[in-house]
């Protein structure tokens, strides 16, 4: 399934990269995320804790940023496994300066097999947006206390 959204900032691309590339920062705006650790560069080690529905459970995977493009892009790619099932997913990430502030936009693709994925696609979907934009509401929040992203925040299925 894909996804994709939006984000705006108040501030330059710079400023915005730093908090993307700050391990403690991913790993305190991930809903769930339990350890984030790193593993090599630019790869971690994440446990999360997700609830879907009636299935709730740990999953263990992998976090790679690649293709880095400082202040401009890059691709993330994450795999994990727990009982639930196991998810995919690959993203790409671009910023954009927009006058004083950067919007960020996000697209990519998720798969899920296993127990999870007999939830069905459009509540896999549904959550996996949450997610993302919860992500992007605690960056904004780190920015500063009056920053974050917009209300023109927006996203797609």
């Amino acid at each position: 399934m894909d996804i994709a959204g939006s984000y705006t900032f108040d501030a330059p691309p710079e400023r915005v990269w730093a908090l993307l590339m700050d391990p403690a920062v991913i790993s305190s705006c991930i809903p769930g995320c339990d350890t984030f650790e790193p593993a090599g560069e630019h790869t971690y080690k994440a446990t999360l804790t997700i609830a879907l529905a009636a299935i709730t459970g740990t999953y263990d995977g992998v976090v790679t940023l690649s293709d880095l493009v400082p202040h401009t892009s890059y691709r993330l790619t994450a795999e994990g496994k727990g009982r639930p099932g196991f998810v995919k997913g690959s993203a790409a990430i671009t910023l954009r300066p927009d006058g004083a502030t950067t919007i960020v936009d996000v697209a990519g693709t998720v798969q899920t097999g296993g127990p999870i994925a007999r939830l069905g696609q459009r509540l896999i979907g549904g959550v996996s947006k949450l997610m993302m934009d919860r992500f992007f509401a605690s960056l904004g929040k780190s920015l500063a206390p009056t920053s974050g992203p917009s209300p023109q925040t927006t996203h797609d299925a």
